[in-house]
């Protein structure tokens, strides 16, 4: 990890650090599991303390999907079950899970939005494959935030 992306992450400009598949490649760069460095106590650095403030958690409840196709390899295959919140919207070139007028649920990679379409690849085409959907036809759309490996 950069110096640079590092401190996206402690300004709050990242979201994702606590996400379960962040947290295993770095406790895997420490050789360490997650609950190691809980039970790791360091003494307090200057000007590092919380001061009380609790930590709050920015969106819905994290809900669960898991993948039933090929069609976002390699981003995501059969098998992954991806993690996503909804009510919080997604970045340029993050999954998204897209809940249909109809009900109908759809993983896809979020490109950009406007007022009346939202732009996304994968489908059934694969990731090079754009497809347009009209805001009307969907409910909502949720930013998956991590994806489990089998």
């Amino acid at each position: 990890m950069t110096s640079q992306g590092w401190g996206l992450y402690e300004t709050g400009k990242r979201s994702g650090l606590f996400r379960p598949d962040v947290q295993r490649r770095l406790t895997a760069a420490l050789d360490a599991t997650p609950a190691d460095l809980a039970l790791f106590e360091a003494p307090a650095l200057p000007g590092m303390a919380s001061e009380g403030r609790p930590f709050v958690h920015a969106a819905g409840p994290i809900r669960r999907l898991p993948l039933s196709n090929d069609d976002l390899a390699p981003w995501g295959v059969s098998g992954v079950v991806v993690e996503y919140e909804p009510g919080r919207w997604p970045r340029r070139d993050q999954g998204c899970v897209i809940e249909m007028a109809d009900g109908a649920l759809r993983v896809r990679v979020y490109e950009q939005a406007d007022a009346e379409t939202l732009t996304v690849r994968g489908g059934p085409g694969g990731l090079g494959t754009r497809e347009r959907i009209a805001r009307s036809d969907t409910r909502i759309v949720s930013a998956v935030t991590a994806r489990l490996e089998p």
